[in-house]
């Protein structure tokens, strides 16, 4: 009778178990319960992505009903990619825009952003929605762990520095600011220059301070950044067309039902299209934003050269399957 009186309270006790295991397994939202994500990002409050961020928000509540609200902390509030990337990974974040950054876990991403690779922004959004971009957004998946939902296009990064730089001969020596990239670093190191990989956040601070000589980004992130204030010359180096991505964590996204799955990416499709309506409107006013904030753009800027000069420093930094992608890219009609 004591053997049957165990033998019971242990079945019991397993039946417990699996259905408290259960319920731990169920996807989130099954109950109607109340999901909130942190999305972090770099750029500022007026910036096209933190609009389109707050846009995608706002889609996301409405197409679930107000289970999912997505908190956006802009102005690098969370940290800069990196940090965000592992905060997504630890869980204490849900979102962030990300780049050529990615490249660090997944080789393909580095890609999204090589010098003088693009002819274009037509050819470079050919590329995005071909095959190849599909190939980039899956080695993201499996090795940075999360989930692309939407791009954004940039405009071509250009050089600020405090002289003129007109070509490669004028970069000796110069301390460069570029993100944690394998590859920029070894373009900028071809030319001569003195590349230091830093995040987004500090490069106010290292210019002012004088620890780096000059940064290159788009002109919205040049103007949202506020870096006419500590440089003087924006040179149209146009030395990389590159995209980014809205990404969430894999884990998070799976966690969801698959209605609530559904209606996440119903809303990114969505905030695409307004991200690309604000991406024609705004960066074609931001140059002149810097012009009125006094600083200098150097149009006399030997593009050629600093292509010719960069190219067998890319090449040799990419690796097999990585230059297979890039000379696919150069062909792509």
């Amino acid at each position: 009778m004591k053997n049957t009186f165990i033998i019971l309270a242990s079945i019991i006790l397993l039946i417990t178990q699996a259905a408290c295991a259960s319920e731990t397994n169920q996807a989130a939202g099954t109950n109607g319960e109340k999901i909130t994500w942190k999305l972090g990002h770099i750029s500022d409050e007026n910036h096209p992505w933190h609009k389109t961020a707050l846009k995608f928000a706002e889609l996301v509540k409405q197409k679930t009903n107000d289970q999912i609200e997505i908190k956006v902390y802009p102005n690098s509030q969370l940290g800069g990619e990196t940090d965000m990337l592992n905060s997504i990974k630890a869980g204490t974040a849900d979102l962030t825009i990300s780049g050529e950054t990615m490249a660090n876990w997944a080789p393909k991403a580095a890609l999204m952003a090589v010098p003088y690779e693009f002819r274009d922004e037509a050819h470079m959004k050919k590329v995005i929605e071909s095959e190849i971009g599909e190939e980039i957004e899956q080695e993201i998946s499996e090795k940075v762990g999360v989930t692309t939902l939407y791009y954004h296009l940039r405009a071509p990064r250009n050089l600020t520095s405090d002289e003129p730089v007109n070509s490669p001969d004028d970069m000796k020596g110069f301390r460069i600011r570029v993100p944690n990239v394998p590859l920029f670093l070894d373009a900028w190191k071809s030319v001569g220059a003195k590349p230091q990989a830093m995040d987004f956040k500090e490069v106010f601070t290292a210019l002012q301070q004088h620890v780096i000589d000059g940064q290159e980004n788009p002109y919205d992130l040049i103007y949202s950044a506020s870096f006419y204030e500590v440089q003087k010359y924006v040179n149209q180096t146009e030395h990389v067309r590159q995209w980014v991505y809205m990404v969430v964590g894999n884990k998070q996204l799976e966690s969801l039902t698959p209605d609530l799955q559904k209606a996440v990416k119903e809303a990114a499709a969505e905030a695409q299209e307004y991200g690309m309506q604000l991406f024609a409107k705004d960066i074609a006013d931001y140059r002149q934003k810097l012009i009125d904030k006094g600083m200098t753009i150097n149009e006399d800027v030997d593009r050629d050269a600093f292509k010719q000069t960069m190219e067998p420093a890319v090449k040799n930094s990419l690796n097999k399957e990585q230059l297979e992608l890039y000379e696919k890219i150069q062909n792509m009609e």
